[in-house]
């Protein structure tokens, strides 16, 4: 057997050899070579999109790591009291969530889809070299028939050359089959290309834009965050968020936001267990039974909790008691916006007496 496989190797050696040389002819076949060129610069061209990808698969993955850091740090340093706090901390795990879902979906439906792809050229290039290995095998044949008929003119040798023509017959049965399955296929396969890439590209990018649009949208709340953070900073008050009684007893003293009122011209403090209302700066009088004065809104606020008032920069806002006088908060006011039913607490210093 091993005898046999070696010989037909010689043989095909020589017959290829005797090819290049010029000294025999070669079956050509120009459409087969059409489709095999076709087939070779596809394979090409799949492999380089596979690489790629790959690569940039890689890169998104070290961009996702580099983006958590990055967001876990900002968070760490970003002080608790600080406006914005609870809201930083969903958008961070919000991008976190975006990047990983990126991350998967690239690789399921845009990845894998493309090794399949490119998993159809080694089997369909092994076929191809059988297909040209029976080519040869079909023309050393036809060969060596040629010989045993110019041979047999002179010898008549009738056994030889019917054995002869029962081996190229063989020959070229093979290799036709061979041949005519190529033809079929390597055009089918070539054509496939454009739906691939059509389906494929268009999830990539689909992907591509779903992520950017949601990114975008946490980084303009991120931004969003910020610059309320500088806003309240400019205004000598980054620390309204809402502390009860006592945790203001427990924290290290620091400027309440009723101090800081001063900077916004307000009034230097407002008890209001005084059930007069009196306010300096404040008009009292002319007021519907429970108001205890009026306030203007120089600063526009959107409330953080479903207790608090929001309201934007002109905005009347009639200032009452606390429903529970053990509920109030130094720096909070507890109010009504007029011309509305909205009711909630606010903080002072967003607003003037009138």
């Amino acid at each position: 057997m091993l005898a046999k496989s070696v010989q037909k190797h010689a043989g095909r050696a020589k017959e290829k050899i005797l090819q290049n040389l010029g000294k025999v002819d070669r079956t050509a076949d120009e459409i087969f070579d059409d489709h095999l060129n076709n087939f070779n610069r596809q394979q090409q061209n799949a492999n380089r999109l596979q690489k790629e990808f790959n690569n940039y698969i890689r890169c998104i993955r070290a961009a996702q790591i580099a983006s958590k850091s990055l967001m876990d740090a900002i968070f760490e340093i970003y002080e608790p009291q600080w406006s914005g706090y609870d809201a930083l901390s969903a958008q961070v795990q919000s991008a976190e969530s975006l990047w990983q879902d990126f991350s998967h979906k690239l690789a399921d439906q845009v990845l894998i889809p493309l090794n399949t792809y490119t998993g159809q050229f080694p089997e369909m290039k092994k076929k191809v070299e059988k297909r040209n290995r029976k080519l040869i095998d079909y023309d050393s044949q036809r060969h060596s028939f040629q010989s045993l008929q110019a041979n047999a003119n002179k010898r008549k040798d009738d056994v030889k050359l019917t054995k002869g023509r029962e081996q190229l017959e063989e020959a070229r049965r093979t290799y036709e089959l061979l041949n005519t399955e190529l033809h079929d296929e390597l055009p089918a396969l070539y054509e496939s290309r454009i739906l691939f890439l059509v389906t494929n590209l268009q999830t990539l990018f689909a992907t591509e834009q779903v992520f950017h649009n949601e990114t975008a949208k946490i980084y303009s709340e991120l931004e969003a965050i910020v610059d309320k953070l500088a806003t309240e900073s400019q205004r000598g008050s980054n620390t309204l968020r809402k502390v009860t009684s006592n945790a203001i007893k427990a924290s290290s003293p620091v400027q309440s936001p009723v101090k800081q009122m001063n900077d916004a011209n307000l009034s230097n403090s407002i008890q209001y267990q005084n059930t007069n209302g009196s306010t300096n700066h404040a008009t009292t009088t002319d007021l519907p039974p429970g108001v205890l004065y009026r306030v203007k809104a120089t600063y526009g606020y959107v409330k953080e909790d479903v207790d608090e008032l929001s309201f934007e920069v002109g905005d009347i806002i009639r200032v009452i008691e606390y429903d529970d006088p053990e509920d109030q908060e130094e720096g909070w006011l507890m109010g009504e916006k007029e011309g509305t039913n909205e009711k909630g607490l606010f903080p002072a210093n967003f607003t003037r007496p009138i």
